[in-house]
């Protein structure tokens, strides 16, 4: 199982795979140069497959720097990376043990465009050299989709709890609830108690939701033009502030909802764009959905409490877990289908959740959520999480509000099943070809001018 603190991780934007995991793998390899004895005297890293492609637009470059200064994602503070990345650009060193390490960003980083490695597009080489010019050190990471990274050789199993009431499919999280006569979130906090206190897990759970307001509040109050070239221009603000005209001159249309919860997904996909503070919900380019929908049912639906937002998050883990060990939350991997339709079905089954739906009807919202994203292609003009992951996510949300509700209205029997959308899904993103999983090799990043 994955733990619900594992899925949902506060980091920076502007990408799970491409800026949290690669800087979570520079502090990793950081911390074995730190224990290897001698110290070695100069460090290099080689980016490959996707994160050769789109790495510098997906900043993948600086979380590198980042990650071998001793930052990690959820600590670092958004408005001092670029003080950090051009200190140490000018340094071109890092400090261990009180002795100086050489890394040259301009000559020790590089981008091979050329090789892909076996196990994983997102590849990252790490290397350490003794003072006699010999390799002291190598290790390669893989960042798997939202901020997971994996060494090879390690055994992801090592040292994991076993899950109390375990599961492998939807099937068998159904079986679960029948069985024990419990809900979807129930089988997740008992699963959940196997690792943590439920003092902490309430904790940590409300600190999610905390995180995910706190940024849609950011979003709101900012403006301008974004990173990276596109000159695409921040509108979160400017249609906040229309909206609440609208509610002042009593004018609201009856799509008024549509309009608000579109809105708190742009301004969390703009604040990710802009390397702000997010949740990966299940990764950093689909950020917008989950919390989009949650403050959706805390403003406008009956029976909001915090008790029924853990709930909203509990379900959310559950169905992604599923996901992701079915098929992949990575659009390096299976194309934004991974991305937006992971967390428009998370979304969905926590919503139908928090509004009380029973685990089939819950089940029933997830895949009718991920049904309707399937072929979903990743191709972001210019490498850049903007165009269109930001407008995809306001149009993810109020798919998520649809498949509750049509699951909600219903008994919970369906003719496709959550277990079989997913197995489509995995399926897909094996079929499609690489140029449309996030390379920007082909789809709008060719067919769009970048200026």
């Amino acid at each position: 199982m994955i733990s619900t603190f594992d899925l949902f991780k506060i980091g920076i934007g502007p990408s799970s795979s491409h800026t949290v995991g690669p800087m979570t793998a520079g502090r990793r390899f950081r911390d074995v140069v730190a224990a290897h004895r001698p110290l070695p005297v100069r460090i290099t890293v080689e980016l490959f497959g996707s994160l050769a492609w789109t790495g510098r637009g997906h900043g993948t470059d600086h979380a590198i720097c980042l990650g071998l200064l001793g930052e990690t994602p959820a600590s670092v503070d958004p408005d001092a990376v670029a003080g950090l990345v051009a200190g140490l650009r000018a340094a071109r060193e890092i400090t261990l043990s009180g002795q100086a390490v050489a890394f040259d960003p301009a000559s020790d980083l590089v981008f091979n465009f050329k090789e892909v490695m076996p196990l994983h597009t997102n590849a990252m080489r790490f290397r350490a050299f003794a003072a006699d010019g010999s390799v002291s050190l190598e290790q390669i990471y893989y960042s798997i989709g939202g901020g997971f990274v994996v060494r090879e050789g390690e055994t992801p199993e090592a040292g994991l709890v076993p899950a109390p009431l375990a599961y492998d499919s939807a099937v068998g999280l159904l079986e679960q609830c029948q069985a024990r006569g419990l809900g979807i979130a129930d089988v997740q906090m008992e699963n959940e108690l196997a690792w943590r206190a439920r003092e902490e897990i309430e904790a940590g759970l409300d600190a999610l939701r905390d995180a995910m307001f706190a940024c849609i509040e950011r979003g709101l109050r900012h403006d301008g033009i974004l990173p990276g070239g596109l000159k695409v221009r921040r509108r979160a603000k400017a249609l906040h502030e229309a909206l609440l005209a609208d509610r002042l001159s009593n004018s609201r249309p009856p799509h008024d909802f549509v309009e608000w919860v579109s809105l708190y997904a742009l301004a969390v996909n703009e604040e990710n764009a802009a390397g702000g503070r997010v949740v990966t919900a299940p990764t950093n380019g689909a950020a917008g959905i989950v919390p989009a929908v949650l403050l959706y049912f805390k403003e406008f639906c009956p029976g909001w409490s915090v008790e029924r937002g853990r709930v909203f998050l509990l379900t959310a883990a559950a169905i992604g877990g599923l996901i992701k060990n079915r098929a992949s939350i990575s659009g390096a991997e299976v194309g934004c289908q991974g991305e937006v339709g992971s967390a428009a079905s998370m979304a969905a089954a926590g919503l139908a959740a928090a509004l009380g739906g029973d685990a089939a009807q819950i089940e029933n919202a997830a895949e009718i959520a991920m049904e309707h994203h399937l072929g979903m292609t990743c191709d972001p003009i210019g490498g850049l999480v903007q165009i269109p992951c930001i407008e995809r996510n306001a149009f993810g949300a109020n798919k998520a509000i649809v498949a509750a509700s049509l699951a909600l209205r219903g008994d919970g029997v369906h003719h496709v099943s959550l277990d079989e959308v997913i197995e489509t899904m995995r399926q897909t993103g094996h079929d499609m070809q690489d140029k449309y999983k996030e390379t920007s090799k082909g789809g709008l990043a060719v067919n769009v001018a970048e200026c």
